[in-house]
Protein backbone atom coordinates (compact mmCIF):
# COMPACT_ATOMS: atom_id res chain seq x y z
CA UNK A 1 0.00 0.00 0.00
CA UNK A 2 1.74 3.52 -1.28
CA UNK A 3 1.62 6.39 1.11
CA UNK A 4 -1.44 7.89 -1.47
CA UNK A 5 -4.03 5.15 -0.76
CA UNK A 6 -2.73 5.32 3.03
CA UNK A 7 -3.44 9.22 3.07
CA UNK A 8 -7.26 8.31 1.37
CA UNK A 9 -8.15 5.41 3.72
CA UNK A 10 -7.38 8.10 6.85
CA UNK A 11 -9.51 10.46 5.24
CA UNK A 12 -12.44 8.39 4.07
CA UNK A 13 -12.54 6.23 7.39
CA UNK A 14 -13.06 9.86 9.07
CA UNK A 15 -15.40 10.85 7.17
CA UNK A 16 -17.61 7.89 8.05
CA UNK A 17 -16.60 9.29 12.01
CA UNK A 18 -17.82 12.20 10.56
CA UNK A 19 -21.00 11.05 9.34
CA UNK A 20 -21.95 9.58 12.45
CA UNK A 21 -20.99 12.72 14.23
CA UNK A 22 -23.64 14.50 12.45
CA UNK A 23 -26.32 12.03 12.88
CA UNK A 24 -26.29 10.63 10.03
CA UNK A 25 -25.98 6.90 10.03
CA UNK A 26 -28.03 3.77 9.91
CA UNK A 27 -26.90 1.14 11.55
CA UNK A 28 -24.61 -0.65 9.11
CA UNK A 29 -26.46 0.47 6.39
CA UNK A 30 -25.63 3.31 3.96
CA UNK A 31 -21.89 4.16 1.99
CA UNK A 32 -19.73 6.45 1.11
CA UNK A 33 -16.80 5.69 -1.49
CA UNK A 34 -14.06 7.12 -2.69
CA UNK A 35 -11.22 6.03 -5.64
CA UNK A 36 -7.82 5.13 -5.09
CA UNK A 37 -5.64 7.43 -6.43
CA UNK A 38 -3.22 5.57 -9.21
CA UNK A 39 -5.24 2.60 -9.29
CA UNK A 40 -7.23 0.85 -12.56
CA UNK A 41 -10.79 2.27 -11.61
CA UNK A 42 -10.51 0.56 -8.12
CA UNK A 43 -12.16 2.52 -4.88
CA UNK A 44 -13.07 1.97 -1.20
CA UNK A 45 -15.98 1.12 0.53
CA UNK A 46 -17.33 0.37 4.33
CA UNK A 47 -16.96 -3.44 5.20
CA UNK A 48 -21.02 -4.68 5.41
CA UNK A 49 -21.73 -5.53 9.01
CA UNK A 50 -19.92 -2.37 10.58
CA UNK A 51 -21.14 0.60 12.19
CA UNK A 52 -19.51 3.93 11.59
CA UNK A 53 -18.21 4.10 14.69
CA UNK A 54 -16.49 0.97 13.58
CA UNK A 55 -14.71 1.70 10.35
CA UNK A 56 -11.20 1.97 10.06
CA UNK A 57 -8.51 2.55 7.84
CA UNK A 58 -7.46 -0.93 7.54
CA UNK A 59 -10.88 -2.52 7.37
CA UNK A 60 -12.11 -0.56 4.86
CA UNK A 61 -12.71 -3.23 1.34
CA UNK A 62 -11.13 -2.29 -1.97
CA UNK A 63 -13.75 -3.41 -5.20
CA UNK A 64 -12.71 -3.07 -8.78
CA UNK A 65 -15.37 -1.03 -10.80
CA UNK A 66 -17.69 -4.24 -11.15
CA UNK A 67 -17.99 -4.47 -7.66
CA UNK A 68 -16.05 -7.38 -7.03
CA UNK A 69 -13.67 -7.60 -4.06
CA UNK A 70 -9.97 -7.38 -5.04
CA UNK A 71 -8.14 -8.00 -2.06
CA UNK A 72 -8.17 -10.21 1.40
CA UNK A 73 -10.98 -9.47 3.26
CA UNK A 74 -13.35 -10.60 6.19
CA UNK A 75 -16.21 -8.37 5.06
CA UNK A 76 -18.83 -8.41 2.65
CA UNK A 77 -19.92 -5.16 0.71
CA UNK A 78 -23.63 -4.21 0.60
CA UNK A 79 -24.84 -5.14 -3.09
CA UNK A 80 -27.10 -2.21 -2.91
CA UNK A 81 -24.28 0.22 -2.30
CA UNK A 82 -21.77 -1.55 -4.93
CA UNK A 83 -24.37 -0.88 -7.50
CA UNK A 84 -25.45 3.25 -6.84
CA UNK A 85 -21.55 3.65 -6.23
CA UNK A 86 -20.15 1.25 -9.08
CA UNK A 87 -22.63 3.15 -11.67
CA UNK A 88 -21.26 6.29 -10.56
CA UNK A 89 -17.73 6.39 -10.39
CA UNK A 90 -17.43 4.48 -13.69
CA UNK A 91 -19.68 6.97 -15.42
CA UNK A 92 -18.79 10.14 -14.01
CA UNK A 93 -14.59 10.46 -13.98
CA UNK A 94 -14.74 13.78 -11.81
CA UNK A 95 -17.23 12.03 -9.01
CA UNK A 96 -14.14 10.76 -6.81
CA UNK A 97 -16.19 10.50 -3.60
CA UNK A 98 -20.11 9.53 -3.39
CA UNK A 99 -21.65 9.43 0.21
CA UNK A 100 -25.33 8.09 0.71
CA UNK A 101 -27.67 8.91 3.45
CA UNK A 102 -30.77 8.06 5.03
CA UNK A 103 -32.10 11.17 7.21
CA UNK A 104 -35.13 11.78 8.22
CA UNK A 105 -35.16 14.92 6.78
CA UNK A 106 -33.37 13.96 3.67
CA UNK A 107 -36.24 10.87 3.15
CA UNK A 108 -39.40 13.14 4.14
CA UNK A 109 -38.23 15.64 1.44
CA UNK A 110 -37.39 12.60 -1.16
CA UNK A 111 -40.68 11.56 -0.45
CA UNK A 112 -42.94 14.52 -1.25
CA UNK A 113 -43.66 15.24 -4.99
CA UNK A 114 -42.15 18.90 -4.89
CA UNK A 115 -39.05 17.74 -4.02
CA UNK A 116 -37.31 20.11 -2.68
CA UNK A 117 -37.90 23.90 -2.98
CA UNK A 118 -35.98 26.76 -3.34
CA UNK A 119 -37.28 29.11 -0.20
CA UNK A 120 -34.74 29.09 2.31
CA UNK A 121 -31.07 29.86 2.40
CA UNK A 122 -29.36 26.62 1.79
CA UNK A 123 -31.88 25.33 -0.63
CA UNK A 124 -31.59 28.75 -2.65
CA UNK A 125 -27.78 28.29 -3.03
CA UNK A 126 -28.87 24.92 -4.81
CA UNK A 127 -30.70 26.21 -7.49
CA UNK A 128 -30.53 23.74 -10.71
CA UNK A 129 -27.89 21.70 -9.06
CA UNK A 130 -30.21 18.90 -7.75
CA UNK A 131 -31.30 16.34 -9.51
CA UNK A 132 -33.72 13.55 -9.12
CA UNK A 133 -33.99 9.99 -9.92
CA UNK A 134 -37.50 7.90 -9.25
CA UNK A 135 -37.61 5.21 -6.91
CA UNK A 136 -37.34 1.68 -8.43
CA UNK A 137 -37.09 -0.58 -5.35
CA UNK A 138 -34.60 -1.80 -3.77
CA UNK A 139 -30.88 -0.71 -5.90
CA UNK A 140 -29.89 -4.30 -6.46
CA UNK A 141 -30.86 -4.60 -10.42
CA UNK A 142 -27.97 -4.11 -12.70
CA UNK A 143 -30.83 -2.67 -14.95
CA UNK A 144 -30.93 0.67 -12.82
CA UNK A 145 -27.65 1.61 -13.31
CA UNK A 146 -28.36 3.55 -16.37
CA UNK A 147 -31.25 5.23 -15.20
CA UNK A 148 -29.50 6.34 -12.46
CA UNK A 149 -26.95 7.57 -14.39
CA UNK A 150 -28.93 9.66 -16.48
CA UNK A 151 -30.91 10.49 -13.90
CA UNK A 152 -27.42 12.14 -12.15
CA UNK A 153 -26.33 13.50 -15.63
CA UNK A 154 -23.54 15.91 -14.97
CA UNK A 155 -24.58 17.40 -11.26
CA UNK A 156 -23.04 16.16 -7.89
CA UNK A 157 -26.65 16.23 -6.10
CA UNK A 158 -29.15 13.48 -6.19
CA UNK A 159 -32.25 13.08 -4.35
CA UNK A 160 -33.61 9.69 -4.77
CA UNK A 161 -37.02 9.94 -4.38
CA UNK A 162 -38.75 8.01 -1.77
CA UNK A 163 -35.03 7.02 -0.72
CA UNK A 164 -32.38 9.83 0.62
CA UNK A 165 -29.96 11.47 -0.03
CA UNK A 166 -27.00 11.27 -2.39
CA UNK A 167 -23.47 13.38 -3.10
CA UNK A 168 -21.02 13.26 -5.13
CA UNK A 169 -17.28 15.47 -4.79
CA UNK A 170 -13.85 15.92 -6.46
CA UNK A 171 -12.73 15.05 -3.37
CA UNK A 172 -14.17 13.70 0.36
CA UNK A 173 -13.99 17.29 1.34
CA UNK A 174 -16.13 18.75 -1.12
CA UNK A 175 -18.70 15.78 -1.23
CA UNK A 176 -19.31 16.50 2.34
CA UNK A 177 -19.25 20.03 2.00
CA UNK A 178 -22.25 19.38 -0.76
CA UNK A 179 -23.88 16.46 1.52
CA UNK A 180 -24.05 19.67 4.31
CA UNK A 181 -25.92 21.91 1.88
CA UNK A 182 -28.39 18.75 1.01
CA UNK A 183 -29.01 17.70 4.08
CA UNK A 184 -29.43 21.29 5.72
CA UNK A 185 -31.57 22.28 3.07
CA UNK A 186 -34.53 19.81 3.39
CA UNK A 187 -34.03 20.08 7.35
CA UNK A 188 -35.36 23.65 7.24
CA UNK A 189 -37.60 22.76 4.87
CA UNK A 190 -39.18 20.11 6.83
CA UNK A 191 -39.18 22.65 10.40
CA UNK A 192 -40.66 25.06 7.92
CA UNK A 193 -43.17 22.92 7.13
CA UNK A 194 -44.22 21.96 10.54
CA UNK A 195 -44.72 25.20 11.71
CA UNK A 196 -47.97 24.98 9.21
CA UNK A 197 -47.22 28.72 8.29
CA UNK A 198 -47.23 30.41 5.36
CA UNK A 199 -43.70 30.58 3.53
CA UNK A 200 -42.09 33.36 2.59
CA UNK A 201 -41.57 32.62 -1.75
CA UNK A 202 -38.26 33.22 -3.13
CA UNK A 203 -38.63 34.43 -6.38
CA UNK A 204 -36.78 31.97 -9.56
CA UNK A 205 -35.00 35.59 -10.40
CA UNK A 206 -33.46 35.55 -6.89
CA UNK A 207 -32.51 32.21 -7.26
CA UNK A 208 -30.91 32.60 -10.85
CA UNK A 209 -28.74 36.04 -9.43
CA UNK A 210 -28.32 33.73 -6.06
CA UNK A 211 -26.47 31.07 -8.58
CA UNK A 212 -24.75 33.43 -10.26
CA UNK A 213 -23.18 34.87 -6.90
CA UNK A 214 -22.10 31.73 -6.06
CA UNK A 215 -20.38 30.98 -9.63
CA UNK A 216 -18.72 34.27 -8.16
CA UNK A 217 -17.23 33.04 -5.07
CA UNK A 218 -16.34 29.74 -6.30
CA UNK A 219 -14.21 30.81 -9.24
CA UNK A 220 -12.30 33.15 -6.48
CA UNK A 221 -11.14 29.85 -4.88
CA UNK A 222 -9.23 29.26 -8.36
CA UNK A 223 -10.97 25.88 -8.85
CA UNK A 224 -9.81 24.55 -6.00
CA UNK A 225 -12.52 21.93 -4.08
CA UNK A 226 -14.74 23.09 -1.44
CA UNK A 227 -14.91 21.79 1.94
CA UNK A 228 -11.79 21.39 2.91
CA UNK A 229 -11.40 23.52 6.03
CA UNK A 230 -14.79 22.32 7.29
CA UNK A 231 -14.19 18.48 6.79
CA UNK A 232 -10.53 19.80 8.56
CA UNK A 233 -12.85 20.89 11.42
CA UNK A 234 -15.13 18.24 11.79
CA UNK A 235 -11.91 15.93 11.96
CA UNK A 236 -10.53 17.83 15.00
CA UNK A 237 -13.98 17.26 17.22
CA UNK A 238 -13.94 13.32 15.97
CA UNK A 239 -10.08 13.40 16.88
CA UNK A 240 -10.90 14.22 20.26
CA UNK A 241 -13.37 11.99 20.50
CA UNK A 242 -11.98 8.90 19.08
CA UNK A 243 -9.09 8.68 16.82
CA UNK A 244 -9.03 5.07 16.18
CA UNK A 245 -10.06 5.52 12.70
CA UNK A 246 -6.65 5.96 11.60
CA UNK A 247 -5.62 2.59 12.21
CA UNK A 248 -3.83 0.73 9.53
Amino acid sequence: MNQAEKDIRIKLAACYRIFDYMGWSEMIYNHITVKVPGSDGHFLINPYGLHYKEVTASNLVKVDINGDIVEETDYPVNPAGMLIHSAIHGAREDAHCIGHIHSTAGMTVACQQEGLRIDNFYSVLLHNQVAYHDFQGITVVEGEKEDLIASLGTKNLLILRSHGLLSCGRTIAEMFFNMVALQRSCEIQVSVDQTGRPIVPVSVEIAEKTEQLLKLQMASMGGQAAGELEFAAMQRLVDREDDSYKDL
